[in-house]
């Protein structure tokens, strides 16, 4: 298996654990737990960003273009009204 193929696997299990954190903290009471399961994802999070960064620099992975201000912007405020709705 060569590098790009295990950062690719690694990406892809990290992207499953991240949903399957976010299940789980939305569905656990106890606070501790809670507490516990959200450092997990952070920590996951920032693996992520970590083994992302490593792609972009040997050339694995190509991030798509920065998305306009104002196309922001105009998803925000759509976001916004159907939340209040």
């Amino acid at each position: 298996m060569n590098d790009k193929d295990m950062l690719n696997d690694y990406l892809a299990m990290i992207k499953g654990s991240l949903a399957t954190y976010a299940n789980v903290i939305a569905e656990t009471n106890n606070s501790q737990l809670r507490s516990t399961f959200q450092q997990m994802r952070n920590q996951d999070e920032q693996r992520q960003y970590q083994i992302v960064q490593t792609a972009q620099q040997k050339g694995y992975y190509k991030p798509a273009a920065p998305a306009n201000p104002a196309d922001i912007q105009q998803v925000k405020t759509e976001l916004t009204a159907s939340a209040q709705q």
